[in-house]
C-alpha cells in the first residue's frame, strides 16, 4: 500500500480521508449543521428584536416566547453538534495520523542500503513525525479553523440576501476576489515555507547524529566545534522560519485591510436601507451582526490558511524525501521463496556500480548445499560486492543468481531474507535487551534454546556478568558492550535463525585470537548441513572451510580447498604468506 502513496500532500491527505470515509463525512456533517445553528441565533434574535419592536399585546407576547425558544433551540443543538464533531476528530483524526506514520515507516523500510547511505537517520525519522503530526494539525486546522468560518461567511451571505439580494451579491463577489488574490499571493511565497521545512529536518538529522556519534566528540574535544556547528544551522532555520511567517503576516494584514472595508460597507449599506423604509429594525441589527460574523470568520480563515501553507510545506517537503520509489523493488511475477537446501548458483555475473568500472567481471560460481566456501583477495577485488549481491542489495548487471534454482530477481526480498541469516562485519544491536537482540531473527524461540546458543558463542560468560542478565539492556547499537561482545551476539542471533544459508561478513574481526578459535570449535557443530559463504580477510577463520574462493579485480583467480591452494603457490599462499608477514593484503599500487 505504502509504495502507491501519492508524493504531494493534498492527494496524499485525499487517500487517509477515503480510508476512512464515513467518519469524515460524519464529522463534516456535524460542522456543517453546528456552523448553521450558529450563524441562525442571529437571524432569531432579528426574529426576537422584530417582535418586542411592535406594540404590546398578548399575540406579541406569544410571539417573542416563540422566537426566545427558538433561539435557544439552536444555541443547545449549536453547542451539542461542536461537542460531538469533537469527538468524532478526535477519532479520526489521530487514526489517520497513526496510519500515515506506519505506512511512511513501511515505505521508508523497503528503500536500499544506498539510500540511507546518502540520508541522516535522524532527519529521516524526524521527517516521519513531522508528516503525521502535519496531517494531524491541518485535519485539526481544517475541521476547526477553515471549514467554519468559512461555512459561516457563506451562511451570512444567505442571510443578507433575505435583506437584499444586491448587497448579497456584490459582497459575495469582493469575497470571491479577495480569496482568489490572496491564494495567488500565498501560493507565490509557498517555497518559502518548504525551505524552512528543510532547514528544520536538517537540523533534527545534524543533532541526531551529533548525539549519536559523542563519544567521537568528546574523544576529539570537538564539543565547541559541534556546538557552533549546530548555531550555525540554527541560526539559517530561524533566519528562513522568520522570511516565512512574514510572508504570512502581510497576507493577514492585506486581508485585515479588506475585510475592515467590506464590514464598514455592509453596515453603511444597512443604515440606508432602514432610511429608505426597506429593512426593519431587526434587520439592521442582523446586518450589523453578519457584517461582524463575516469579519471575525474572514480573520480566522486567513489566520488557519496560514498555518494550512506552513504545514503542507512541510508534509510536502518530507513526502518528497521520504516517498522515493525503491531502488529495488520485487517483480510484479515474483513469488515467495522456495525453502531448499541452499544450493547458490552464480551464472556469468558481471557488475558496476552507475556505470563505471567493472567490479565484477563473468563470475560462475556454484556452491552445492552445505559446503564452506571463504571469500578471499585483496581490498577492491570484489568480495563485498558479490556478497551484497547474495543479499540481493543489487542486481547484477549481466547474468545471474540462483538460490535452489529460483533466480533472485524472481522471489519477494522479505521471503529472500528469512533464506538467509546474516552476521554483518559492522555489528548492529537494537536497544533492547540481549534476549530480544539474540532472538531476533525467531522471536517465538524457547528460553533454553537461546541459552543453548550462547553457550556454543561464548556469549553465557558475558550474560553471567551482566545484572540483569538476558534482560540487560545493550544500549544504543549495543554500546554498553565491548565490540567483541556485541559480534558473539550477533553470531548466536544469526545461529538461532532456521535458514539453509548462512553468510558471514568478517564475523570474528572483533574477537581475539583465542576467543576465534573457541567459537570456530563450537561453529562446527551449529554449522553442520548448512551453506555458508564468509568473507574473510584473516585466513586463518577459513581454514577448516570446504573451499577458498581467491577474487581479484573482479575475477576469480583460484578456487579449491585451503590445502590444495597452498599447494598450487598462487594468489592464496602469496595472501597467506602477506598475512603472516604482518602485511595487508592490499594492491602494491596503494599501498
Amino acid at each position: 500500500m505504502s509504495a502507491e502513496l501519492p508524493r504531494t500532500p493534498f492527494p496524499f491527505l485525499m487517500t487517509y480521508v477515503r480510508r476512512h470515509s464515513w467518519r469524515y463525512g460524519i464529522l463534516m456533517t456535524a460542522i456543517t449543521l453546528a456552523v448553521l445553528c450558529s450563524v441562525s441565533t442571529q437571524y432569531g434574535l432579528k426574529y426576537l428584536i422584530d417582535v418586542v419592536a411592535t406594540p404590546a399585546s398578548d399575540e406579541a407576547l406569544r410571539q417573542a416566547w416563540q422566537a426566545l425558544f427558538i433561539l435557544a433551540g439552536l444555541i443547545v443543538a449549536d453547542i451539542i453538534l461542536w461537542r460531538g464533531g469533537g469527538y468524532l476528530a478526535a477519532g479520526s483524526l489521530t487514526l489517520s495520523a497513526g496510519c500515515i506514520r506506519n505506512d511512511l515507516f513501511a515505505h521508508l523500510s523497503q528503500h536500499s542500503p544506498a539510500y540511507f547511505a546518502d540520508r541522516l537517520p535522524g532527519a529521516l525519522s524526524a521527517r516521519i513525525s513531522s508528516s503525521a503530526i502535519s496531517a494531524q494539525t491541518i485535519g485539526n486546522t481544517v475541521a476547526w479553523n477553515v471549514v467554519p468560518p468559512a461555512m459561516s461567511a457563506f451562511t451570512a451571505l444567505l442571510f443578507i440576501s433575505l435583506v437584499d439580494g444586491w448587497l448579497a451579491l456584490v459582497l459575495f463577489a469582493c469575497a470571491l476576489a479577495i480569496a482568489v488574490v490572496l491564494h495567488l499571493l500565498a501560493r507565490k511565497k509557498s517555497h518559502l515555507h518548504e525551505t524552512h521545512a528543510g532547514h528544520v529536518a536538517a537540523l533534527d538529522g545534524e543533532i541526531v547524529d551529533i548525539v549519536g556519534n559523542i563519544g567521537v566528540v568528546r574523544s576529539f574535544g570537538a564539543g565547541r566545534r559541534e556546538r557552533g556547528r549546530i548555531a550555525e544551522l540554527s541560526r539559517v532555520e530561524v533566519q528562513a522560519h522568520r522570511r516565512s511567517l512574514y510572508s504570512m503576516e502581510h497576507l493577514r494584514f492585506l486581508h485585515a485591510g479588506l475585510t475592515v472595508v467590506l464590514t464598514i460597507g455592509v453596515m453603511i449599506a444597512g443604515i440606508r436601507l432602514w432610511h429608505a423604509g426597506r429593512a426593519t429594525t431587526g434587520d439592521v441589527a442582523l446586518l450589523a451582526t453578519l457584517s461582524l460574523t463575516i469579519l471575525n470568520a474572514t480573520r480566522d480563515l486567513a489566520i488557519a490558511l496560514v498555518e494550512v501553507a506552513q504545514q503542507r510545506a512541510r508534509l510536502a517537503e518530507a513526502l518528497k524525501v521520504i516517498l522515493v520509489p525503491h531502488a529495488m523493488t520485487d517483480a510484479a511475477h515474483a513469488r515467495p521463496a522456495r525453502r531448499g537446501c541452499g544450493e547458490i548458483r552464480i551464472e556469468d555475473v558481471s557488475f558496476s556500480y552507475d556505470g563505471r568500472r567493472p567490479v565484477l567481471r563473468h563470475i560462475n560460481l556454484v556452491i552445492p548445499p552445505g559446503q564452506k566456501v571463504g571469500l578471499v583477495g585483496r581490498s577492491g577485488s570484489g568480495k563485498s560486492t558479490l556478497f551484497a549481491l547474495l543479499q540481493r542489495v543489487h542486481d547484477p548487471g549481466a547474468g545471474r543468481i540462483l538460490l535452489d534454482g529460483q533466480d533472485l530477481r524472481h522471489v519477494t526480498q522479505e521471503s529472500l531474507a528469512t533464506a538467509m541469516a546474516v552476521v554483518p562485519q559492522d555489528t548492529s544491536l537494537f536497544n533492547r535487551t540481549i534476549r530480544e537482540n539474540m532472538s531476533y531473527g525467531t522471536p517465538d524461540l524457547a528460553f533454553e534454546e537461546l541459552v543453548a546458543a550462547a553457550a556454543k558463542t561464548r556469549c553465557e560468560e558475558v550474560v553471567e556478568a551482566l545484572p540483569a542478565r538476558y534482560d540487560t539492556m545493550v544500549g544504543n547499537r549495543g554500546v554498553k558492550l565491548s565490540g567483541g561482545q556485541r559480534q558473539r551476539i550477533a553470531i548466536a542471533r544469526a545461529l538461532l535463525t532456521p535458514t539453509p544459508i548462512l553468510l558471514l561478513d568478517e564475523a570474528t574481526s572483533a574477537l581475539d585470537s583465542e576467543n576465534e578459535h573457541a567459537i570456530a570449535e563450537a561453529l562446527k557443530e551449529a554449522l553442520h548441513r548448512r551453506t555458508v559463504v564468509a568473507v574473510a580477510h584473516r585466513l586463518s577463520t577459513l581454514q577448516n572451510f570446504d573451499r577458498i574462493i581467491v577474487l581479484d579485480e573482479g575475477r576469480i583467480v583460484e578456487d579449491g580447498s585451503p590445502a590444495e591452494l597452498v599447494r598450487r603457490q598462487g594468489p592464496y599462499l602469496a595472501l597467506l604468506r602477506q598475512q603472516r608477514a604482518g602485511l595487508s593484503p592490499v594492491r602494491p599500487e596503494a599501498a
